[in-house]
């Protein structure tokens, strides 16, 4: 039998030049459509898929190579007489390489306006057939789904290093790529149908870097990102100055950016150390919220990661180079900003555009387990569901007397103390609400509009978390106000506050002793809202 080469790509890169060398060395090429007149018209003596089936194509190109005359040629077992006489009976050849990419889906569902239709008209179904009927076969036929590889695959021909190590890699990668491809469709039907959780569940992400090591140095690790482009995402940042991000450098910076997101309207700077913020602030300039969040914790900053709101100027970059910062990321710089920061050495500058566009409403939020796979819906409700209005109603209180003669007291959502608090304390609640929301659990965070001044976080109890922001506030947390990211089991808390001299609280409420924390700001004239719903983070 003749050696043949069966050709269909979509990416047309590199082939013209693939199929001339395998014609070299004595291959028949067969090809469809696009790609046989690509060949044809660079001179390649390649013949129709039809002169191969006896069928011409029909349905509008859909059906071409689903033909037996094609897949008894893949599949036929050389090293099997009874295949290879079934050949001989219909008067089949074999295939002996296979050059196939597949119709560009990814491509197709990113524009903007795509319809379903189109959508689905670009779902190809001879190509991965093809390519896994030739990958079952591997050890017959070479099969080729990556232009990247189409030099090794001469060369290994040529060298005769085509072994079966050699092609069991090839096959690897066809069900690598088919998986990847038949993940992407799946992913967007279920989008399209609002399914949440599926019975099961695949996702296809894309190599975006090797990296040095993982979260320590004999850690190996790998940065991975989504097929699909995420608007303000760390995969769509532009490096425009230092060395490679870091495994922690990339976890770091993402927890920068997250809470970065809270902020979408005004010019705000996020100082992150370990994934937690160790100071954040806005203002009305990005240099005075730079200041603002510098001012938080001047010692954790250090070595820290900025997330930045707006364009940085000179007069910023100037305030970030005297401190030694492993990474900032902002919607841009000035130019004469980059001539300041690129003075050092060991800082890395990440553009990223539309840095504080919300996330997809589609996104997960998933955590690997041994042997499985946390996957939840992000907590997105902040501002949603936990508005000005907390503030401007008092909460039901309802009191009911218990079977052994005690009352239980229960409080709803919105004011819970008789002092209400003031304009300046809304202001500072819902901002440094937003930053609890982004602080590991548990999490206490004081501070004041447009700041914060002091954060515990990642404590095994709440008191423990509480005397740690008020550490790092100092004589800060005097006029502050406290966030909480869940409710407080006991007064002690509120003690804390008292001694600090903070002023107002905001936490979730529904402590079976929430009662006793009233009773306590009560007395201290300390204001207390419950806003009904907790924001670990873990």
């Amino acid at each position: 039998m003749k050696k043949r080469a069966l050709i269909s790509v979509s990416d047309k890169t590199g082939v013209v030049e693939f199929a001339k060398r395998l014609e070299k060395l004595g291959y028949e090429v067969v090809s469809t459509g696009g790609t046989l007149k690509a060949l044809k018209d660079s001179g390649i003596k390649a013949i129709s898929i039809s002169d191969v089936t006896g069928f011409r194509e029909c349905l509008d190109g859909r059906v071409k190579t689903l033909h037996p005359a094609v897949h008894a040629g893949l599949l036929a077992r050389r090293d099997d007489p009874e295949h290879m006489k079934t050949l001989d009976e219909l008067n089949y050849n074999t295939i002996d390489v296979v050059a196939v990419n597949l119709y560009p889906f990814k491509a197709t569902i990113q524009k903007p306006d795509v319809t379903l239709p189109e959508a689905i008209e670009n779902i190809d179904i001879g190509g991965p057939t093809m390519l896994r009927s030739a990958a079952k076969n591997y050890k017959d036929v070479l099969v080729v789904c990556e232009p990247a590889d189409y030099d090794s695959v001469i060369e290994a021909i040529e060298k005769g290093t085509d072994d079966e190590k050699f092609r069991l890699m090839l096959s690897y990668k066809v069900y690598r790529h088919t998986a990847a491809y038949d993940s992407l469709i799946s992913g967007y039907m279920q989008n399209l149908l609002g399914i949440e959780y599926p019975e099961h569940i695949t996702f296809a992400y894309d190599k975006a870097q090797d990296l040095r090591y993982g979260e320590n140095p004999q850690q190996s690790a790998v940065f991975y990102r989504e097929p699909l482009a995420k608007v303000g995402a760390l995969t769509a940042a532009e490096q425009l100055w230092g060395k490679e991000l870091s495994y922690n450098n990339i976890n770091d910076a993402n927890g920068a950016l997250e809470l970065l997101k809270e902020y979408p309207d005004t010019p705000a700077v996020v100082a992150c150390k370990h994934a937690n913020p160790c100071g954040v602030g806005t203002g009305k300039t990005v240099h005075e919220a730079y200041l603002k969040a510098y001012e938080s914790d001047p010692v954790s900053v250090f070595g820290g990661i900025l997330a930045i709101n707006g364009t940085v100027d000179k007069a910023t970059a100037e305030e970030i180079n005297k401190i030694f910062i492993e990474i900032v990321m902002a919607s841009d710089y000035t130019k004469d900003a980059l001539e300041v920061l690129e003075q050092k050495k060991n800082i890395r500058l990440l553009k990223i555009e539309n840095i504080a566009a919300p996330r997809a409403t589609t996104a997960y939020d998933m955590k690997k387990v041994y042997g499985g796979l946390l996957v939840q819906k992000y907590d997105n409700t902040l501002i949603e569901n936990e508005d000005m209005k907390v503030f401007k109603t008092a909460a039901e209180v309802k009191t009911e007397t218990l079977a052994s003669g005690k009352t239980k007291t229960t409080y709803g959502v919105g004011v819970v103390t008789k002092r209400k608090p003031t304009k300046e304390e809304i202001e500072a609640l819902m901002f440094n609400w937003k930053v609890v929301k982004h602080t590991k659990s548990n999490a206490i965070v004081i501070g004041k509009p447009g700041r914060t001044t002091g954060i515990g976080m990642g404590q095994t109890n709440r008191i423990w978390a509480a005397q740690q922001a008020i550490a790092h506030a100092g004589k800060e947390a005097k006029g502050s106000v406290m966030a909480s990211d869940a409710f407080f089991p006991f007064p002690d808390c509120v003690e804390e506050c008292v001694k600090a001299g903070i002023t107002a609280i905001i936490q979730p409420g529904g402590s079976i002793k929430d009662d006793e924390s009233v009773k306590a700001c009560d007395e201290a004239g300390i204001a207390m809202v419950f806003v009904g719903q907790r924001h670990f983070k873990h």
